[in-house]
Parts: C-alpha cells; sequence; structure tokens
C-alpha cells in the first residue's frame, strides 16, 4: 500500500475522497429535511448493503472457480451449472427434511463428490490442454442444464430461510434523523446478513489455509512446479482432487445462499459463471483477497446502477472489467505468471 501511494499518489487522494465521500454517506446521519434535498439515504444505504451482500453470494462462487481455474488452471465452464445443481439440491432437502442448515452439508458432499468425478475423469486426462477442457466443459454444462430442466422443470423454485433468520434486523446505523431528535436506524434482512457473515468467514479461512498451512504450501508447490513436487514424493493428483472437490462443494452451497434471497431457474447457471469469470478477471487469478474485492466491486456497480441508472447497470460491470484489462490485466490483486 505504501509503493501504491508513492508510485500513484493522485490515484491515492482520488480513492482516499472517494471512500471518504462514501463513508459519509453511509454513516453521517441526515435530518429530514436534507432527504427531501439531497435524496433519500436510505435508499443509498439499501442499495450499499444489497451491492455487499449480493458480492458475498459472487464470492462464494468465485472463490471456487478461483481455485480451480485460477490456481490449477482447469478451465471449467461447468462451474456455473455446480452452483444452480446445489441449490436446486439444497431446494430438495431443505423442503423434505425442514431444515435450511442441514442442506449445506448434504449439498457440498454431494457436489463435491461431482467434482471429484469431474477431476479425476475429464480434467486429469487433458491436463495443460484449455481449449479441449474448455469445449468439453461447455458440453458437460449444456447436458447438466437440460437434465436439470428435465428434472426441474422451468419453474423458479425460492429457499425458505429458518424462522430465526426472518425478518429485518436492525444495524447500529443512523439513517435518519426526525424532527423531534429521535434517530431510525437502518433495518436489513437478518438472512443476508448471516450470509455476509458466513462468507467473510469461509474467505479468512480459505486465505489462511492457502497461505499459513502446509497443505497450502503444497498447492501453491504444485501450482508452481508439479513435476519437481511428484518427484520429491507428494502425491499432488490427490491434493488437486481435493481442492477441485471443495471448490466444486462451495459452488453448490453458493447455490443454497442464491436460492434463498433470490430465486433458482433455469439461466441461472450461465448468469453466475459469467460472473464468476468477471470477478477472477477484476481480482485476479488464484487470489482469494482478489476475489472477494472483485466480487465487492462488481455486486455494488450492479445494485447501485439498478437503483441509479437501471438501463445502464450491466453497461458498469463490464466497464470495470474493460479498465481492468487495460490498465492491469492480472487483476487487481493478481501476479504476473
Amino acid at each position: 500500500m505504501g509503493n501504491f501511494y508513492r508510485r500513484r499518489p493522485i490515484w491515492s487522494l482520488i480513492i482516499a475522497v472517494a471512500v471518504a465521500i462514501v463513508l459519509w454517506m453511509v454513516f453521517a446521519p441526515w435530518p429530514e429535511g436534507l432527504v427531501d434535498t439531497l435524496g433519500r439515504k436510505k435508499i443509498f444505504l439499501n442499495a450499499v448493503f444489497g451491492g455487499i451482500t449480493l458480492g458475498a453470494l459472487y464470492f462464494l462462487v468465485a472463490s471456487g472457480f478461483t481455485l480451480i481455474f485460477g490456481l490449477m488452471r482447469n478451465v471449467n465452464l461447468a462451474h456455473g451449472s455446480l452452483y444452480l445443481l446445489g441449490g436446486y439440491i439444497g431446494y430438495e432437502v431443505s423442503d423434505a427434511t425442514g431444515s435450511w442448515l442441514l442442506a449445506f452439508p448434504v449439498v457440498f458432499i454431494l457436489v463435491a463428490g461431482l467434482g471429484l468425478v469431474l477431476q479425476n475423469q475429464v480434467f486429469r486426462r487433458m491436463e495443460g490442454e484449455e481449449l479441449r477442457q474448455t469445449m468439453v466443459t461447455i458440453g458437460l454444462s449444456v447436458v447438466i442444464a437440460d437434465i436439470m430442466l428435465w428434472i426441474w422443470g422451468g419453474q423458479s423454485y425460492t429457499i425458505l430461510s429458518p424462522e430465526w433468520l426472518s425478518g429485518p434486523a436492525e444495524l447500529p446505523i443512523i439513517s435518519t434523523i426526525k424532527s423531534n431528535g429521535e434517530a431510525v436506524y437502518l433495518r436489513y434482512p437478518a438472512v443476508r446478513i448471516a450470509i455476509l457473515v458466513a462468507a467473510i468467514v469461509i474467505g479468512l479461512a480459505m486465505w489462511l489455509v492457502l497461505n499459513k498451512s502446509r497443505l497450502g504450501m503444497l498447492i501453491r508447490a504444485g501450482v508452481d512446479d508439479r513435476e519437481m513436487l511428484a518427484a520429491s514424493g507428494v502425491r499432488i493428483q490427490y491434493v488437486f482432487l481435493a481442492v477441485f472437490a471443495f471448490g466444486a462443494g462451495l459452488a453448490g452451497m453458493a447455490g443454497i445462499v442464491g436460492g434463498t434471497f433470490q430465486s433458482l431457474s433455469p439461466g441461472e447457471d450461465t448468469r453466475f459463471l459469467l460472473a464468476s469469470l468477471v470477478v477472477v478477471i477484476v481480482g485476479g487469478m488464484g487470489s482469494i483477497p482478489g476475489a472477494a474485492i472483485g466480487a465487492a466491486v462488481i455486486g455494488l456497480s450492479e445494485q447501485i446502477g439498478l437503483v441509479y441508472a437501471p438501463t445502464y447497470s450491466v453497461v458498469f460491470t463490464f466497464l470495470i472489467m474493460a479498465a481492468v484489462l487495460a490498465f492491469r490485466p492480472q487483476g487487481l490483486l493478481g501476479t504476473v505468471r
């Protein structure tokens, strides 16, 4: 960060001013009289928190994708299908058992098992052949999408959150001060706050494993020089099997999250695959903090764009991606390989 400030003082000043403005808009109490004049702060706050929680969902999908694509260099374009399949299975489990929490371990195990099959039977036979991987996984995604359409039809499904997470929660953020001096605090759906906290915990755990554990050391060493690591006696194929299974299981659990505060329907697999690609490009391949930053940026741009410029909300996302590709092709926190 200090090097960035010394190299780009003007950009550092612009970023600092932008952060200060956003923090003021979020935390400064606005009197009722100013709300009508300057715009409704509550709408802005809801857009910001909506973007952050949407970013948390994108992170859950993209973090598994960045492990598989960014670290292992496996081009898995069926990743969005794993997301939607996990959502559908989670819907069936929660509907049959009445337990929202039980759906997570069940989906993780089943989708991770499918990931094991994909890594062992597909990607292991095409290591380093990106074009073949791309074509095969596109075909797999079409087949899986047709099977899901055959089983669950074309209607939308919503996974009901548990009763203890239903309704809004009051956040310690003042949205308005009434004329009598009473503060009005922001209220936001409790399930989205829980999902945001869970995404933060998962992200921190993944970063710690990759950077502070022996398993993470083996993964990074295997990515850098697989032959040398294999020659030292490490069964790198088993390590990559575990990583692929974990990334697939994480995508499946993200499907439960997506089905809880949005919906599950045909086409969501393509949407979240595209979102994962954009997040990885913006944040940097193989970087968990980069995936978190990229997901937050894309989620905020989508939600704030939907509120203030709905016609161009999708354009903002691709403008951000184009700018990153133009000025920093390796991503915000990526490294040149």
